[in-house]
């Protein structure tokens, strides 16, 4: 199966942008990651675009065609919504288009606007990615469905609760030196084990915060990449994608994701590689239990032990597989549209060595991102490797 090659990066700062549009956002990273793939807007045959709650945040609906003017595009766009992993399908699609040779060079990217919607408004419209007639209604809300997985998933294994502030401290530590976090600031495992409770045994520092922030990456063909003599390294040679019921009561078990299962085991058939052969991942830790379900989903430990491999320092920049040194959206934070693209320009700078985190690697060639819509009723899984020495 042919390769799709990553030829450039773009991504704003993650965390509150009061007074941008969603447009002036994604605008900053398109043409930045035009800019590093040395393209021209011209160039791009088709525009892929994730967002998932426009219309309520900033009353915009038909982004796409909107977000390709920014970015000065006049090429087909169309917009991917599948709640938080949005960005994530949109990458699948256009991975599937360079594949297929429907187009030789697509930007795929996404957006979110947040924080003017304030914690309740942000709240109550992500809350809209759940069953609105057995969920909705009744009063629940995303802090508390995980919370739901969490205890679930506490009950199950005998696990302490606070094991799960490990992961936070994890995430926020690595995001330190990136100057795209929405959080650059260390916590200890005293400040999220004492941290007010969110909805029990979940507290402040076991969430991901609310943020605005677009991100953008090009892809394209390997004759395209070769014709044009792009820099381009990294590749995604597997994807998959995976669907689970949508509400928790529907569920066979609240403490696995089969979507996101199914969605690694085609990822790694495609790109013929197990868990093994994983260097780092990103994965969509949304909560700091959504990272230990990653984690295990994932294949990197076996049902039940990824909190306990957390807890060892496990996942940790020294660890036996590095997971979020972005900072993860715990830190880096959740602008839900941009999410999974965000995830793939994360890598891409970490298997090319030009990642603030890129010195907790030796020599990477296999990284994993991992991006989920409401409580894993979607999830994607892309492979991207480096393909071809990286310039000196």
């Amino acid at each position: 199966m042919a390769n799709v090659r990553i030829a450039g990066t773009g991504m704003t700062a993650f965390g509150e942008h009061a007074g941008r549009t969603g447009r002036d956002l994604f605008a900053e990273a398109g043409i930045d990651a035009l800019e590093d793939a040395q393209l021209d807007p011209d160039d791009i045959e088709e525009l892929y675009y994730g967002n998932f709650m426009g219309e309520l945040a900033e009353h915009q609906g038909h982004q796409a065609p909107l977000f390709a003017e920014a970015v000065g595009i006049d090429a087909p766009a169309t917009r991917f919504e599948a709640a938080c992993a949005s960005g994530g399908t949109a990458v699948r699609a256009a991975v599937q288009a360079v594949r297929n040779g429907e187009a030789d060079a697509v930007l795929v990217g996404g957006t979110e606007r947040m924080t003017d919607m304030g914690t309740a408004g942000a709240t109550d419209g992500l809350s809209i990615a759940a069953d609105d007639l057995y969920e909705i209604k009744a009063g629940m809300t995303f802090p508390g469905a995980y919370a739901l997985m969490a205890s679930a998933y506490l009950d199950a294994y005998d696990a302490d609760a606070d094991d799960l502030a490990h992961i936070a401290v994890k995430n926020h530590d690595n995001a330190v030196v990136n100057e795209k976090a929405h959080f650059q600031s260390a916590i200890t495992v005293e400040d999220a084990v004492e941290a007010p409770r969110v909805a029990s045994p979940l507290g402040l520092y076991d969430a991901c915060p609310i943020s605005d922030g677009a991100a953008a990456v090009v892809l394209t063909s390997e004759s395209f990449a070769a014709d044009h003599d792009l820099d381009a390294p990294v590749s995604v040679t597997g994807t998959g994608q995976g669907t689970d019921n949508l509400a928790l009561q529907d569920r066979e078990s609240l403490y696995r994701t089969p979507a996101a299962e199914t969605a690694a085991e085609t990822a790694y058939a495609e790109a013929d590689i197990t868990a093994a052969d994983v260097d780092c991942a990103e994965v969509h830790d949304c909560f700091t239990i959504a990272e230990v379900l990653a984690t295990e989903s994932l294949g990197f430990f076996e049902p039940g032990e990824g909190l306990a491999a957390a807890k060892a320092g496990e996942t940790t920049r020294d660890g036996s597989i590095p997971v979020n040194l972005s900072g993860g959206l715990k830190a880096k934070g959740h602008p839900v549209g941009a999410t999974g693209v965000a995830q793939i320009a994360e890598l891409t700078k970490l298997l090319s060595g030009t990642h603030a985190r890129s010195d907790a690697l030796d020599d990477p060639s296999v990284g994993i991102a991992h991006n989920a819509g409401g409580t894993v009723a979607t999830a994607t899984v892309h492979v991207l490797e480096r393909t071809t020495e990286v310039d000196a």
